[in-house]
């Protein structure tokens, strides 16, 4: 049976891995790149996930991180103004990826090193348990992986969770008539026509799926 603890790490390094597969393949403008009214973009949400995973998973429990890790921003003034949010002209969007990957192994060590119930301290001066912390980082990582889907999906198309995601279909004529049906374009009985004539369309195991759900 699965333990809490190897839950969460399971789960905590699933979402993190997809938001790094939503970085990989693009130049360092289209990571910069302002893709909503508010400025959101891939590296700086690269770059906000880096900070909350060592401060709340690695420095809340006097745990090591390297000596270089977003010292100089976390202390600057311009933080408050969301300097986490964005790459400055001097950092390399590489190296900004690589950090997180770091934060992320960090942060699995703490985890798996201490007990769910080891009290630290969160940057507010409160006590916190490792378990409240995990899912703070586990809920913070998957509502700006969530962001990371859009924005990557505009900048070039790509969508799912994780390589070859057999829920996110890349065939255009199915893309065009999924959106058809939720414009209303198509109707119920021609969009499940189309769907009925995909060669990988099983019927058993949509009986499998209703008879689960019903």
């Amino acid at each position: 049976m699965t333990s809490e603890k190897e839950l969460l790490l399971r789960e905590l390094d699933e979402i993190q891995q997809s938001l790094l597969w939503k970085v990989e393949g693009l130049g360092d403008d289209e990571l910069r790149r302002p893709m909503t009214p508010t400025g959101t973009n891939l590296i700086g949400i690269v770059k906000h996930l880096t900070g909350i995973t060592y401060g709340y998973l690695v420095a809340a429990f006097g745990q090591e991180r390297a000596a270089d890790e977003l010292t100089s921003e976390l202390d600057d003034e311009e933080l408050l103004f969301g300097l986490d949010l964005w790459a400055t002209p001097e950092e390399s969007v590489a190296g900004l990826v690589e950090a997180y990957r770091r934060a992320c192994a960090a942060g699995a060590r703490t985890i798996a090193e201490l007990d769910l119930d080891t009290t630290g301290t969160h940057h507010t001066g409160s006590t916190v348990t490792l378990r409240e912390m995990v899912h703070t980082v586990l809920l913070d990582t998957t509502r700006h992986t969530g962001h990371a889907d859009v924005v990557r999906e505009l900048t070039d198309g790509r969508v799912g969770g994780r390589p070859d995601d057999p829920m996110s279909p890349d065939d255009p004529e199915y893309l065009r008539m999924y959106r058809a049906r939720i414009t209303g374009e198509i109707d119920r009985a021609t969009w499940m026509a189309y769907v009925k004539s995909l060669p990988d369309y099983n019927p058993a195991v949509w009986a499998e799926f209703r008879a689960r759900n019903s």
